[in-house]
Parts: structure tokens; sequence; C-alpha cells
């Protein structure tokens, strides 16, 4: 556990380092705000499309091999972007390079959340994911705003050249982690789905990272001229309440069930992103966030220990998957969308929308709860 999970913080450095500045990088180099979309969205497709494999994968190649493949992919691909320049050649680079590091962060994060379940004992699983959750979310903490800080005070090429190194560093402790279990690969993320009680929660956790997607990538955009720092602040916040969230909703998960927490923390989340609409205000802003990550950690974690609940041990791999498909579907679809909204509508009315998509999750997440109760 303590592999997997020095491992997964590895990776997600890589990860949270370039997930604003690189949309910033694209955005700069000429692509406008429907290039910094398209990135995180390239990104995240890929990301979707690697997910779907990840079970069939393991099922060949164990859980060292395929971990291994992830890393690489998410790592080596930033070095590419060290040398640095404008024009269509280094957008399309910039897509290039986003789309294969997509790869390898869909295959990290389904066999993290796989094999930390399968460690974790049941009666403490809620717990453990929790915790799992804030190691892999630490990096949001620090890795995100330091991205944004140093490309502003360093430049972009240090920046690239730490996330690379973040990702791969990680290989050292793959030898530690169990080639495969007996169970491992045999759940498809379509019999997943198929699973009676799943796609509630999925649907509740689509929407409410399509808000997380438009902020990550947007929000550095968003804030007024010379104020870069903050968004990061903004994000430093988010990403420490996100953790917090995470973490007390799953110590009251394996005490009282995680079920009760799913609807508050849609609420939490929707009322946050409902303030960053006043995003020239830098109270708003950081409340709003503040607010919207809290909502997000508990969704994080109670849709995760939900879903594993539902089923059984085989299928840990598919629920994984689709749990991240919902995850990933939804943060590139908000930066798309977004990207689309903003030229012609501007930054408020694009927040306003993503606010008003997030509040639709109160049904499902209401639903559930219902059915859940019978």
């Amino acid at each position: 556990m303590v592999a997997l999970q020095l491992a997964a913080f590895g990776a997600m450095c890589g990860f949270y380092l370039l997930l604003s500045v690189v949309p910033l990088y694209a955005a700069e180099s000429g692509g406008g705000g429907l290039g910094a979309g398209l990135v995180t969205g390239v990104m995240m497709l890929a990301t979707v499309l690697l997910e779907l494999a990840v079970p069939l994968l393991l099922a060949r190649l164990g859980y060292r091999v395929v971990t291994s493949l992830g890393l690489v992919l998410l790592g080596l691909p930033a070095l590419a972007l060290v040398p640095q320049g404008s024009g269509e050649a280094v957008r399309a680079l910039v897509l290039a390079v986003s789309l294969v590091r997509g790869a390898g962060l869909g295959i990290v994060v389904v066999v993290g959340s796989a094999l930390a379940a399968e460690l974790l004992p049941p009666q403490r699983r809620a717990e453990g994911l929790a915790l799992y959750g804030v190691v892999v979310g630490i990096p949001a903490v620090v890795a995100m705003p330091a991205g944004i800080w140093l490309s502003e005070h360093v430049g972009y090429a240090p920046v690239f050249l730490a996330a690379a190194a973040a990702a791969l560093l990680p290989l050292a402790v793959v030898p530690v982690l169990p080639a495969r279990t007996g169970d491992i690969g045999r759940g498809s993320v379509l019999r997943a789905f198929r699973i009676g009680g799943l796609a509630r929660p999925t649907i509740v956790f689509t929407a409410v990272t399509f808000a997380a997607g438009v902020f990550a990538t947007f929000l550095p955009l968003a804030a007024p001229a010379g104020s870069r720092e903050l968004a990061a602040i903004a994000l430093l916040v988010q990403a420490v309440a996100m953790s917090l969230g995470r973490l007390a909703s799953g110590r009251f998960g394996d005490r009282h069930g995680s079920g009760p927490l799913l609807v508050p923390g849609v609420v939490a989340a929707t009322s946050g992103a409902a303030l960053v609409i006043w995003v020239d205000a830098p109270v708003a802003t950081v409340a709003g966030m503040a607010l919207f990550g809290v909502g997000f950690g508990v969704a994080q974690n109670v849709t995760l220990a939900i879903m594993f609940d539902r089923v059984e041990r085989a299928d840990y791999g598919g629920t994984s998957a689709l749990w991240n498909l919902a995850y990933d579907t939804g943060f590139g679809l908000g930066a798309i969308g977004f990207g689309l909204v903003v030229g012609p509508f501007g930054f408020v009315t694009g927040f306003a929308l993503t606010a008003v998509v997030l509040s639709t999750a109160l049904v499902p997440a209401i639903l559930d709860r219902r059915m859940e109760e019978r």
C-alpha cells in the first residue's frame, strides 16, 4: 500500500504540475481560449479511451507492467515541450503530448483505485480510500498552484522538466507492487455499468468533475489582468478543501455509511461554483473554490466507496475504470464546453452555466439516496 501511494503520488505530481500550465502555454502560443480548452479536452479523451482498456491490460500484463507503462506515458512526453516556441507546429505538438500523457493518466488512476480497493479490508475501505485520495490529492494542493507560479517566475521549461521527473521517479517502487491477483481484470467497464446502483453515482460524479475541469483550465485565464496569483491561491484553497472533505467523508462513511453525504456534497459543490461567477471579487472567488473543493472531495470519496460497496471483488477493475471514466469524461467535457462558450459569451456567463450544469446532479443524487433507504 505504501509503494502504491508513492507511485500514485509521483504520477499525480507530474499530472498536476502541468494541468493548468499547459493550457496557459497553449493559449499564449496563439491558441487562445479554445486552444486551452482543447489541450485539457484532448488529454481527457485519451484518458477515457485508455481507461476502457485497463481491465484487459491488467488481466494480460498484471499490475507492475501496466503501472510502469502508465508512468512512462505520463512523464516522458513532457520533455518534448522543453524546446519552446509558437505557431501551428508548437500547438500541434502540445496536443500530441497531451494525448499521450492522457493515456498514461488513464492507466495510473484506474490501477491505483482498483489496487487500493483490493488491499483494503471492507470494514475500513471508505476511510482507506479517503486516505489514498488525500495522498494523491496532495499534489493538487502543492503542484497545481506551484506550476502556475513557477511558469510565471522561472518560465515553462523548468516546469516541464519537473513534471517529467516527478512521474518517472516512481518507477523505482513498482517492483514492490503485487504482480497480479486472482480476480484481476475480470470485470469490464460495460459489465460494471450494468450493475444495479452504479449508474446514479456515476452520473453525479460526472457532473461534479465537469465543473472541476472548467475551474482547473480556465480560472487562471479568467483572473483579472496581473492577478494570476489569485488563481493560484484559489486553486490551492480548493485542493486543500478537497482533501479535507475527502478525508472527513471517509471517516464518516466507515462509521455511518457513505450514502447520506452524497446530496450534501453536491449542494456544497454547486454553491461554491455559483460564487465563482463573481470572479473579479477575490473573496468570492476564494470562498467559492473552498466550498466547491469540499463538495468535490466529498463527492469523490462517497461515489467511489458506494460503487465498490455495491460490486464483488471480481468487478473492482471495471468499477475503478467506470469511476475514473466519469471523472475524466466530465473533466474533459467541462474544459471543451467552456472553451466554446467563453469566446462569444465571456467568463461570467460560462461560470453561471457551469453552476447550472452542476445543479442537475442533485436529481440522481436524491434518487440514489431514496433508493438506498428502501
